[in-house]
């Protein structure tokens, strides 16, 4: 089934909906014409009549009728009999109350008994005795049928202007949404995410292209993002693929050739290839933590942040850090993986800094700050720490992907935070994240959910 374009129809909706008002109007206004015409009948039929006529009509009134009489005139008795002047009106079961007086006017619409349709009024005569008379419903049709041809005509007139102006107004409407479908062809063709739409007034359309346009430019950034993120994991790989090729080629020829390495070098050798390894291993973990932040985002929920803390300096204690805790109850609402691996980096940095592994980790009214007791950072390269891959001139020769502080300020752009680094009186640095939350818990979800899986 071919579906017809949105223009199309906007403009079948548009003509329908006006001649629905057009025929609705019309059939309105032929009823009341017919009510009208209907009402000043029966005003007609009612007007008083003279004495002479109310004489010949008892001097006249015979059984059989009298054809010269202009009107339709029709007596009827209490018993039933009639006596007629000009065509006999056939007498009908509710006429009988006209006969007893005092009574409402009977309006109705009968025949005569030559078969032609009138419009009867019964009203009392005299005592015991009604009067039914009638005018011929011929020219009231007649003029009912032309009234309702006319309706008609204007009905069509106005159904086709409807559809004309629906097509313009269509046309005039529609014109942004076919530059926005033209701007996504576009992009489809030519993957040219810098398209933008020109954004004209605040409506609907407005807000729809300025929508537009910020998904073209949030997906042009992630583009840039990624591309960028492969640019620099591609030369940090460079380098420990590098030294790793280098060793095991010279294994490999020791082996080839027959000359053995000395047992110390060999054993110096292994254990670069293994230092590289796990380089390695580091850093494509943390490439594939931002590469899930990047593109996938884990179910938020409220968390004790005070246990996510604890558990990542129970992790970081493990690895030989002399971490000391200060921390008070903290509720957030985030993912616990991802902020427990941001608290479990900062950690790590500081202990490469501090002399023994020695941190300090603190948190009250969410606030949460690790630091450590080393050189610190110059001031000139506190902008830079938590750009990807990037890494202090003097903390080259330390292990590290520089990524870390990168992983962290994602998490904590993820969950609403803010994140910073900088020296703390009496010599270290100090990491300092502020996360909304409260006190007390809102929900009662199981807790023991909220401990993230390492």
């Amino acid at each position: 089934m071919i579906r017809n374009s949105l223009r199309t129809r906007l403009t079948l909706l548009v003509a329908a909906a006006v001649a629905i008002a057009i025929a609705v109007c019309a059939g309105l206004s032929w009823f009341i014409v017919q009510n009208q015409v209907i009402r000043q009948l029966d005003q007609t039929i009612l007007e008083p009549e003279g004495e002479g006529d109310k004489r010949f009509l008892q001097k006249n009134c015979t059984p059989e009728g009298a054809s010269d009489y202009h009107d339709m005139a029709t007596l009827l008795f209490a018993d039933g009999r009639t006596c007629s002047l000009g065509s006999p009106i056939v007498p009908a079961e509710e006429d009988k109350r006209a006969t007893s007086g005092g009574g409402e006017p009977v309006y109705r619409y009968g025949v005569t008994r030559d078969g032609s349709e009138v419009r009867v009024v019964a009203v009392n005569f005299a005592p015991g005795v009604a009067v039914l008379e009638a005018r011929p419903l011929y020219h009231i049709k007649i003029t009912l049928r032309n009234t309702a041809l006319a309706l008609a005509a204007i009905a069509a007139v106005g159904v086709i202007g409807a559809a004309l102006a629906g097509r313009a107004i269509s046309r005039t409407a529609l014109r942004p949404v076919g530059r926005l479908t033209k701007a996504a062809e576009h992009i489809a063709e030519t993957e040219d995410l810098n398209t933008r739409i020109p954004v004209q007034g605040n409506d609907e359309i407005a807000r729809l292209s300025s929508s537009f346009n910020a998904m073209t430019a949030a997906l042009a950034g992630s583009r840039e993002r990624q591309q960028q993120l492969v640019a620099d994991a591609g030369h940090e790989l460079r380098t420990p693929l590098t030294t790793l090729r280098t060793n095991i080629d010279l294994l490999l020829r020791s082996e080839q050739t027959g000359r053995q390495l000395d047992p110390g070098a060999k054993e110096r050798l292994l254990v670069n290839v293994k230092a590289q390894f796990a380089e390695l291993s580091t850093l494509v973990g943390d490439l594939l933590q931002l590469a899930r932040g990047d593109t996938d985002h884990e179910p938020h929920v409220e968390l004790a942040l005070h246990d996510v803390v604890t558990a990542a300096a129970e992790r970081a204690r493990l690895r030989g850090a002399d971490v000391r805790t200060d921390l008070h109850p903290w509720y957030v609402v985030g993912s616990p993986a991802s902020l427990e691996r941001a608290v479990l980096n900062l950690i790590d940095n500081a202990r490469k800094f501090s002399p023994e592994g020695q941190v300090e980790v603190s948190l009250k009214d969410g606030r949460l700050t690790v630091r450590d007791h080393g050189p610190g950072i110059p001031e000139e390269e506190l902008p830079h720490v938590f750009e990807r891959f990037w890494r202090s001139p003097s903390a080259r020769g330390l292990p590290g992907s520089g990524l870390g502080l990168a992983i962290v300020a994602q998490a904590v752009s993820e969950t609403g935070g803010k994140v910073r680094l900088s020296n703390a009186p009496g010599g270290g640095a100090i990491a300092t994240i502020d996360l909304p939350g409260t006190l007390t818990r809102h929900s009662q979800s199981d807790k023991s959910s909220q401990r993230p899986e390492s």
